[in-house]
């Protein structure tokens, strides 16, 4: 196991590259921290500067999941727990990025993109889930939140070959870390104050004078 650290924090740095941020920057000119609900995240980029910023960084993060789960965890060791935790490295490098001073997203789009290399059936059907939800409520949390919760057991019916408690184990931690990563919006979700997705968003922020 010893030689797989190396990949788990490749795995990391890698998910750790804050794009949100990047593209607030080099777009616009700001700091997406200081704008919006202040996530990192691919919401709160569309939100702030619109789809022309959100779609790519929003591809780009799932890469961040699929990329360690898939190529690196082969050469990290033959252990069959190392792809779901390279995959875990990149979500909580997405959250909890050195670069940003430990802030992040929260980690839906990386943990995606690690669930499509391990499990592309059960993603689809929790996608879909997910899509039908925002329609019918108008949020975005209320998707990610029950999207969570859902696919440890939607990973347990659609892939049968990799039934082992330890497997299983992982999703529900990466569940649960999604779901503690929305405790605002669930906050916000009981007072009635949490943003609906589509709703008109401000005019994009002036590029940062020099």
């Amino acid at each position: 196991m010893i030689e797989a650290i190396p990949w788990l924090l490749a795995a990391y740095l890698l998910g750790a590259i804050p794009t949100s941020y990047l593209a607030g920057r080099w777009g616009r000119g700001i700091d997406l921290r200081e704008h919006g609900s202040h996530n990192l995240g691919a919401t709160n980029l569309y939100r702030t500067l619109g789809w022309k910023f959100a779609i790519p960084v929003g591809f780009i993060d799932v890469t961040k999941g699929f990329i360690p789960t898939l190529l690196f965890s082969p050469r990290a060791g033959d252990d069959p727990l190392l792809p779901s935790l390279c995959g875990i490295a990149a979500v909580v490098g997405h959250t909890l990025s050195p670069f940003v001073g430990f802030k992040g997203g929260k980690g839906v789009a990386t943990a995606a993109g690690m669930l499509l290399a391990l499990t592309p059936a059960a993603v689809g059907a929790v996608a879909l889930l997910w899509l039908v939800l925002v329609r019918l409520t108008g949020y975005v949390s209320v998707g990610s939140i029950t999207a969570a919760a859902v696919f440890p057991a939607a990973d347990w019916m659609l892939r049968p070959s990799r039934r082992t408690t330890a497997d299983i184990g992982l999703d529900c931690l990466v569940a649960a870390f999604i779901i503690w990563k929305h405790r605002s919006n669930i906050a916000r979700l009981r007072a009635g104050t949490e943003n609906r997705f589509g709703h008109p968003r401000p005019s994009p922020p002036s590029v940062a004078s020099p």
